[in-house]
C-alpha cells in the first residue's frame, strides 16, 4: 500500500472515529433526557402516592364519621316535611316568630345523597335566634343553616332573620 493510501485510509479512520463519537454523544445524551425524565416523573409519582396516603388517613376519619351517621333512606316529602315540623317546633320553643315558611326544591347533591330545603323567615331576639340556631345545626344529623340574613326589626329588641335550614339525606334506591 502506498504512503498516500495509508493517509487516507487514516484520515477515514479518524473521520469515521470523530463521526462515531458524535452520534454516540447524542446517543448517550438523549438517553440521559430520557433517564432524567423518567426520575422526575417517578418523583412526582411517588409525591402523589404519599400525599395520597396522607390525605387518605384523613378522609377515613371522615368516612367512619359518615358511616356512624348515615341516615335511613328516606322519601323527599318525608324528610321536608320532618325538617319544616323541626324547625317550626324549635322556633316556637325558642320564643320566636315565624313570619313565613316556604319548602324549596329538593337538591341532588352527588350520586347518594339529596338535600331537603326550607325557608324560614322569624324574629325574635338575638339570644333566641341563636339559641334556635344552635339546634338546628346538627352535624350528626346532617342538618345545618346555610344561608342567614339577619336584618334590624321596627322594634328594637328584636331582630328579623330569613334563613334556609337544609337536611341532607338518602333517597330510598329504585
Amino acid at each position: 500500500m502506498s504512503p498516500r493510501e495509508k493517509k487516507l485510509l487514516l484520515m477515514f479512520a479518524a473521520a469515521g472515529f470523530v463521526i462515531l463519537n458524535f452520534l454516540g454523544y447524542t446517543f448517550l445524551q438523549n438517553v440521559k433526557q430520557q433517564v432524567t425524565k423518567d426520575r422526575a416523573e417517578a418523583e412526582t409519582a411517588l409525591r402523589n402516592a404519599d400525599n395520597f396516603r396522607n390525605s387518605s388517613n384523613e378522609v377515613r376519619d371522615e368516612m367512619e364519621w359518615l358511616e356512624e351517621h348515615e341516615p335511613t333512606p328516606k322519601e323527599d316529602q318525608d324528610v321536608q316535611t320532618t325538617l319544616q315540623q323541626f324547625a317550626e317546633r324549635e322556633a316556637k320553643a325558642a320564643g320566636l316568630t315565624i313570619k313565613n315558611q316556604k319548602p324549596l326544591p329538593t337538591d341532588s347533591t352527588g350520586k347518594f345523597y339529596r338535600r331537603a330545603k326550607i325557608q324560614l323567615v322569624l324574629t325574635g331576639t338575638e339570644e333566641s335566634l341563636y339559641g334556635w340556631f344552635d339546634h338546628i345545626n346538627a352535624p350528626d344529623q346532617l342538618r345545618i343553616a346555610t344561608q342567614i340574613r339577619l336584618s334590624p326589626n321596627t322594634d328594637d329588641t328584636k331582630i328579623d332573620c330569613t334563613v334556609t335550614v337544609e337536611q341532607w339525606f338518602v333517597p330510598p334506591q329504585t
